[in-house]
């Protein structure tokens, strides 16, 4: 039996053109480029410039995933924009998106799961197009988390960055075999808002009317990160009937170099088959997958017909995984 999947037109990506290393951090805030280094694997990450808004980082991102899947503007039919430092509360930074394409139909909205938004906003996605709603979807991450990073607070401020990435999925009717089939094959989702106190932004417009910072307690994260990651993981494979032998590439959200040691080890999925950007992009949030996808497209590593495995965990928490085959 045949099933409509979304299959992955184009990918594409935009940093701010600002890097910041970990040498520069260390000439401002008690911390050292070792220190950094050891502990997440960061070397550097790219900062937005004044006046330039998530909405640009993630206009110029779809933009470059429309010219590499080689469609115009005007067939996209739902714009899906995962991010937690929006331009404004409100419209959703995904209409200005929508917007500067020259697009007015349709819809586009704002999805908010911190770093697993780009894997919610894909599954999110992924249903509309299998039920038949809208044809064809541009799913962004994007973020300028520069921007609620308190900078004397060297437990946080050097982990993270800024940047978009960006997919244009399309629907497609497939055999209908998961080993085989182009396309999202399955996703998982998961949260757990007891954890909240151990990620999360102080300030928000109904209970401080403030934007507020970045807080976090790093090794509470660390702990329940690689078992919260590895069981959505293993959730994927018992839906599929595939394993981490059937795997190409694993494509991890980019927080700390350790973490995902962990998870790939506990997997059995082998070191080259990691896609690492964290060592030039920090934690980039609901950016931090499709910039990594992204690259690894770039370089001739993704290919078509090759299996990709997706996972991310974040504040919440929320966490989640997709299987993909490109």
């Amino acid at each position: 039996m045949t099933k409509i999947r979304s299959v992955v037109l184009g990918c594409g990506s935009y940093l701010p053109e600002q890097v910041v290393t970990n040498a520069q951090l260390a000439a401002r805030i008690d911390t050292s480029d070792e220190w950094i280094v050891q502990r997440t694997g960061i070397r550097e990450r790219h900062i937005a410039a004044e006046g330039e808004f998530t909405s640009h980082l993630a206009l110029k991102a779809a933009q470059a995933a429309l010219t590499d899947a080689g469609v115009d503007a005007q067939s996209i039919e739902l714009i899906v924009l995962a991010t937690s430092t929006p331009d404004n509360t409100f419209p959703a930074t995904a209409v200005a998106v929508q917007h500067g394409l020259g697009i007015n139909h349709g819809a586009a909205f704002d999805l908010q799961a911190v770093c697993s938004g780009f894997v919610f906003a894909l599954a999110t996605a992924d249903n509309f197009l299998r039920t038949g709603a809208y044809k064809r979807a541009l799913v962004i991450g994007a973020e300028t988390f520069s921007r609620i990073l308190d900078w004397n607070d060297r437990g946080t401020c050097v982990l993270f960055g800024d940047g978009a990435g960006a997919v244009v999925l399309e629907a497609q009717e497939q055999p209908g075999n998961a080993a085989t089939d182009r396309g999202v094959v399955t996703t998982h989702l998961r949260s757990d808002g007891r954890h909240k106190a151990k990620l999360f932004v102080d300030g928000g417009p109904s209970s401080t009317q403030t934007v507020g910072h970045l807080r976090m307690e790093g090794r509470e994260v660390f702990k329940h990160a690689v078992g919260m990651i590895t069981d959505v993981i293993v959730d994927a494979f018992n839906a599929t009937g595939l394993n981490a032998d059937s795997i190409d590439w694993f494509v991890p959200h980019q927080a700390n170099k350790r973490i995902i040691d962990a998870s790939a080890h506990k997997l059995h999925i082998a070191p080259e088959k990691v896609v690492l950007t964290v060592d030039r992009h920090g934690n980039t949030s609901a950016a931090s997958i499709p910039l990594a996808l992204a690259v690894a497209r770039k370089d001739g590593r993704i290919k078509k017909g090759d299996l990709v495995l997706l996972e991310a965990m974040g504040g919440g928490f929320t966490w989640g995984s997709a299987l993909v085959r490109w």
